[in-house]
């Protein structure tokens, strides 16, 4: 491997706008590697840019960290995952993708409305949910997680 397929915190720092901290605790946490200079410095793969960019966007998905490093467990070591190692990713991520997508349209269409929590507290809650007809379904907002 050449000098140019490394670089350095700072460098996947800026590219990535993630502070080096944060990197840093990605490493302790197993999500990147780095290897080590003989002056014990950090040097990270140019493609661990994209694994950063996954994290980010895995974690605004509400992706949980184990969740994060499991799928990035199957990535290559040592070398630049190619674009169908990434497709394996995202065919696996796709129903807990399309799942939050449906949950979160539910959610925003019954927000302003009734979300079927059967607290018939509201005036509204008389119109959308009599007699709490829901609360037989089960407890919660059953208009939303059902």
């Amino acid at each position: 491997m050449t000098a140019q397929t490394f670089i350095t915190i700072g460098q996947l720092a800026k590219r990535t706008g993630v502070a080096v901290s944060a990197i840093r605790f990605y490493e302790e946490k197993g999500l990147l590697q780095s290897l080590r200079t003989s002056g014990n410095q950090r040097r990270f793969l140019r493609s661990d840019i994209r694994r950063v960019s996954f994290i980010l966007i895995a974690q605004r998905l509400g992706l949980a960290l184990s969740e994060i490093e499991e799928e990035l467990a199957t990535l290559p070591e040592g070398r630049t995952p190619s674009p169908r190692d990434w497709q394996k990713i995202s065919r696996r991520m796709r129903d807990q993708i399309d799942t939050r997508i449906t949950l979160l349209t539910r959610t925003r269409a019954k927000l302003d409305g009734c979300i079927g929590c059967g607290c018939l507290s509201l005036q509204k809650c008389q119109l959308y949910n009599p007699n709490d007809k829901m609360g037989a379904a089960g407890p919660g907002p059953r208009a939303v997680l059902d």
